[in-house]
Formats: structure tokens, sequence, C-alpha cells
């Protein structure tokens, strides 16, 4: 899987391919789905959202330019997959999910799976994680139509917010970098993502 389909596709970042090597993708996909696990496919999880395929999760945790002593966000946990990666690439992962269920069997194969440096939070995401910023990077895993500025806040200087912008289908994956003199958005590729949801579909409606 990593080789055909991650490392031939263009992500060359070594720790990025060893974790997608070690991260046992078919514990965090339902059973009746478990024989596509090592496809390059965006599975259903259940309550109309996606793990993402693996190609993707290795682009945008390269896109991220993780270091090991790094901490990092992530919006929109699913099923836990982005998150157990993420873990083994940095120091500290929060992530949060707004559907409590999700949630609920994330933190369950996680804390099977020994994964130690992963905080899970039930709410929504839009909102970010105040109290654990700033972050070295963060990584949304569901496409506001809007970038929420309360990630941008809790960004470090320096730090990098991987994210899809959009409407469903029309949506495309920025790296925006902070810097002293404000933000820099660089466009990445064209994507499909969940819509996120919350706070990020309240500022939808008012527009």
């Amino acid at each position: 899987m990593v080789k055909a389909q991650v490392e031939t596709r263009g992500v060359h970042n070594r720790r990025v391919l060893k974790v997608l090597l070690d991260v046992p993708r078919h514990f965090f996909v339902p059973k009746a789905l478990q024989y596509l696990a090592y496809e390059d496919l965006a599975l259903p999880i259940g309550y109309d959202q996606t793990i993402s395929q693996p190609y993707i999760v290795g682009f945008m945790s390269e896109a991220a330019g993780l270091q090991p002593t790094d901490k990092v966000l992530e919006i929109g946990t699913g099923g836990g997959y982005q998150a157990a990666v993420l873990s083994k690439l940095c120091r500290e992962v929060y992530t949060i999910e707004i559907i409590e269920p999700l949630a609920q069997q994330a933190q369950k194969v996680i804390k099977e799976l020994g994964y130690s440096n992963i905080h899970i939070r039930i709410g929504d995401g839009y909102e970010g994680w105040p109290e654990a910023a700033p972050f070295d990077a963060i990584i949304a895993t569901a496409a506001p139509e809007q970038i929420p500025h309360p990630l941008l806040k809790q960004l470090k200087v320096g730090g990098r917010l991987i994210t899809p912008v959009g409407p469903f289908p029309d949506q495309y994956l920025l790296r925006i970098t902070k810097t002293e003199a404000g933000i820099e958005e660089e466009y990445l590729m064209p994507v499909r993502f969940v819509p996120m949801t919350g706070k990020a579909q309240e500022d939808k409606a008012k527009s």
C-alpha cells in the first residue's frame, strides 16, 4: 500500500512513510470493510463520516512538516487513524470529534493499541482547543467553507494549518503558515472531504 499508493504519488518523507507502514489501518475501519483497509480508498465509518484514503493521510502529514517535538491539533478524529499516524510523528496530539459515538470508538481503539500521547475531546472542532494552545501544527479532516479564525489564533508563529476549504464537492487543500507579519496561504490540491459541522454550519447559515 505505502509504496504503490503513497510513495509513487509523491509523498517522500521517510518518517511519514515508515509510520504509514507501522500503523494498522484495519483496526480503524468497520469490520465489514477491513478487507479494503489497505486499498487507497476513503471508507465509511458511520454517521456520514469517512476515514481518509492513505495517500491523503500521508500527503497531509508530510505537508504539515512535523517534528518529533511538535504539539499538534487534529480537527475531526473520525475513526482515529490520522491521530494514530500523527502520534508517531510528534510529541502530543490533541484531537476533537463532534460525533460522540465516533469519539468513543476511536478512544477505545487508540487505548487498545497503546497510543499514550493522544488526547481526545468530544466537541466542536471549529473552536479548537484553546487551553492546550499554541500548536505547532493543526490538521483538519473536515472542510469548513471559510478558514476558522479560532484555529489561526491557536497556531504558534511558524505553525502550519493544513485544511480543506470550500463547499462539497468544490474543495481545495490549503497550507497556511502563521508568520510575524500575518498568514501565508499555499494551494496544495483539489480534494473532497466531509463538511465541517457545528459552528461552521452556523456561520454558513448566517452568510
